[in-house]
Order: structure tokens, then C-alpha cells, then sequence
């Protein structure tokens, strides 16, 4: 039975990953000249970082429930927030902003090349710590055959992903519009409780790039199935949000100021 030590080494390779994530941030701040390739670097931070915190948090969900594992991603979701900048360990965003016209194709797909290369190198690091076995839920580990989380039919699969992705992002753009008080957590809140509701029918990714990272190549899913749910759902839904974000009936629902009762 898993115990509160065995989630303490859970806890202390996360807070490892955020410190080592912390000091490869700054000597890319001191490092690196402004312009594309410091961006690059930040990404490939961010997603290491991401990615490296989920895969233990896969350990925590399977040992300690996924209320625990909440609480952690919730934490997690808020630090992140406020610790990366501008980047955003995520495809889509970049894929929104190509959609608005405010970055190039170019820029892109070098940005998203260098969070796949990020979150997918982490994973070295990720099995030394497992391979160590400090604790016994990460006994066996580091050399274990891995299974793909989908549970559901490929399309449905696709669907939720795209779905939960679309109210995520929809979500956080209301948020950032209004500078809602306490925008943090109220965003963390929405994209955890989503997570939570899709974790045993998808996995609850929403990010190709940590779904890559942790999952790609995985029993139970072909590459092609992979790439439709987890990059097609989830892109799409993003980029969905940014027409529906700006449509009338959308707006006047969540963003317009309705009048105070006498």
C-alpha cells in the first residue's frame, strides 16, 4: 500500500524538475541573446519541465487516486502560469496565433520542434529517478511497458479532447479579457476539473506535446490513432475558440456587463 513517504518522493523529484527548470531559465535569460533561438530555448524548457512533472504525476494518479493527482496539477497549473513567460509548452497556441496572423508559419513550427524535443529528451531523466527506486511505486518503473489511456472509441477520444480543449481555451480568454481577480487559480480550476472529467475516457491531455511525450508509440494506440486524438481533437478545438471567442452571441453571454438590479 502506497504511503505518505512514497508520496513525499513524488513530491521532491516535481519540486527537483521546477528548481532544475528555474536554473536552465535563468542561464538562458543570461545566455542567450534576444530574438528566436532564446525563444526556442525557453520552450524546450517549459515543455521538459511539463513533461517531466507528468510523468511522475502518472505515478501519483496510480498510487494515490486522482483526487491527489489534482491537487498536484492544480499547484503545478498555477506555477507554471506564472513561471514560463511567454512560453507555452503547447502547439496550439502557436497554432491560434497563425489563425489571428500574429506569428509565421516559420516561427511555429520551429517553436513547436523545440517543445516536442523538450518534452520528449525528458524522458531520460525522468527513468534515472525511476530507475533509482527510492520508492516502491517506482519500483519496475523505468523499463515498463507502457499502454495508451484511451478508453473510449478513437473518435469519441477525439471529440473530448477537442472539446475540453475548446472550453479551456475559451475559458482562459474570458479570463484574461475581464482580468478577473484571482484569474489564476479560477483558470487552474477549470483546465484541472476538465482534466479530471477526461482522465478515464482520453487521458485528459489537451497538449499534443505532453501527450506525445508520455504516450506516443504506447500499446493500444497506432501512430495514426495517436495523431487524431491527441494532435487533430485538441488543435481543432483550439482553433475553434479564437472565431468563437469573437462572436457576438459568445461575447454578450460571458463578457458583456449585465446591468445591476435595483
Amino acid at each position: 500500500m502506497a504511503t505518505i513517504e512514497q508520496l513525499g518522493y513524488s513530491a521532491f523529484f516535481i519540486a527537483l524538475t521546477c528548481f532544475i527548470a528555474i536554473v536552465a531559465r535563468k542561464l538562458n535569460e543570461r545566455m542567450s541573446k534576444d530574438g528566436l533561438v532564446k525563444d526556442l530555448f525557453f520552450e524546450a524548457i517549459a515543455a521538459a519541465e511539463l513533461c517531466g512533472c507528468c510523468f511522475e504525476l502518472i505515478v501519483v494518479a496510480d498510487n494515490f487516486g486522482v483526487a491527489t493527482y489534482a491537487v498536484f496539477l492544480f499547484a503545478l497549473t498555477i506555477w507554471w502560469g506564472r513561471s514560463w513567460g511567454s512560453a507555452t509548452a503547447c502547439p496550439y497556441t502557436y497554432m491560434e496565433q497563425i489563425v489571428e496572423g500574429e506569428v509565421s508559419m516559420k516561427e511555429a513550427a520551429l517553436k513547436i520542434w523545440a517543445q516536442l524535443m523538450g518534452g520528449c529528451a525528458i524522458f531520460r531523466y525522468v527513468q534515472l529517478y525511476w530507475w533509482l527506486e527510492l520508492a516502491e511505486t517506482h519500483e519496475g518503473r523505468a523499463f515498463e511497458d507502457c499502454k495508451a489511456d484511451l478508453q473510449v472509441n478513437l473518435y469519441l477520444g477525439a471529440f473530448i479532447e477537442g472539446f475540453a480543449t475548446l472550453c479551456c481555451r475559451l475559458a482562459s480568454k474570458v479570463i484574461s479579457e475581464k482580468d478577473a481577480k484571482f484569474g489564476a487559480m479560477i483558470d487552474s480550476f477549470i483546465g484541472t476539473s476538465l482534466v479530471v472529467a477526461a482522465f478515464n475516457y482520453s487521458g485528459g491531455y489537451f497538449n499534443p506535446v505532453l501527450a506525445t511525450a508520455l504516450k506516443w508509440g504506447c500499446a493500444g494506440n497506432s501512430a495514426l490513432e495517436h495523431i487524431i486524438v491527441y494532435w487533430i481533437g485538441s488543435c481543432v478545438g483550439a482553433v475553434l475558440s479564437v472565431p468563437l471567442f469573437k462572436t457576438a452571441t459568445f461575447r454578450e453571454l460571458f463578457l458583456t456587463e449585465k446591468p445591476k438590479a435595483d
